[in-house]
């Protein structure tokens, strides 16, 4: 996977994701962007940031319905409120409200108890975990599934478990690496590896490919 990473890296450079002006707004992104594209999130934040209201102290004491109308461009706004509430209930309960606390936490432990929370699932956690923690967890999203699928590092009933260990077996337990390189994997499944009509001979990762013809999905 490091020469993957080295191929990116030199066709597209630093990706410096993910947005976000506090650790706290990273992760509120985190959650909005289930089943979206981040251009929504975006406007979803924006609402967000205007009105003041990315702290958790101001997402703890928010109307749910208020919340959901400042929400709405991300989509599933009444269960991404449910999520947000969730979060800083458990950030309050668990940490006393501090990030830096919960920071600290072993990643392991933190990973078990970010997905016990509601809404919170595996791509979410690791997301929560890398960048705005800074813990070396890789996180797997549909262009890294369809990438390692179609290089034949994987199969389409590989779990989300067995894709995030090709990765971390494949690296060294970096957060800067990890962060970086799903970025680029992001900009090169948007780019190149589509998932109708993929553009592998311009593809960076062309080299690494198997002979496949270019039309394959």
């Amino acid at each position: 996977m490091h020469a993957y990473y080295e191929a990116l890296f030199a066709a597209f450079g630093p990706q410096h994701w993910w947005p976000g002006l506090t650790r706290f707004e990273v992760i509120v992104g985190a959650i909005l962007t289930q089943n979206t594209s981040w251009s929504n999130v975006s406007l979803a934040i924006e609402n967000l940031r205007r009105n003041r209201l990315l702290t958790v102290s101001a997402i703890a004491s928010i109307r749910s319905s208020r919340l959901q109308r400042l929400i709405r461009p991300s989509g599933y706004f009444r269960q991404k409120t449910k999520t947000l509430k969730a979060f800083v209930r458990f950030l309050q309960t668990e940490y006393a409200g501090s990030l830096t606390q919960m920071f600290k936490t072993p990643t392991l432990t933190l990973r078990r108890q970010l997905l016990a929370v509601r809404g919170i699932g595996p791509e979410t956690a690791d997301c929560i975990l890398l960048y705005a923690g800074k813990h070396p967890v890789f996180v797997v999203d549909a262009y890294a599934r369809r990438i390692l699928e179609r290089h034949g590092h994987t199969t389409a009933t590989a779990s989300y478990e067995d894709i995030r260990a090709i990765f971390e077996r494949s690296l060294a337990p970096d957060s800067a690496i990890y962060n970086e390189f799903h970025a680029l994997i992001v900009q090169v499944g948007k780019q190149f590896c589509r998932p109708g009509v993929p553009r592998c001979g311009q593809c960076p990762l062309n080299r690494f490919l198997p002979q496949i013809p270019e039309s394959s999905s």
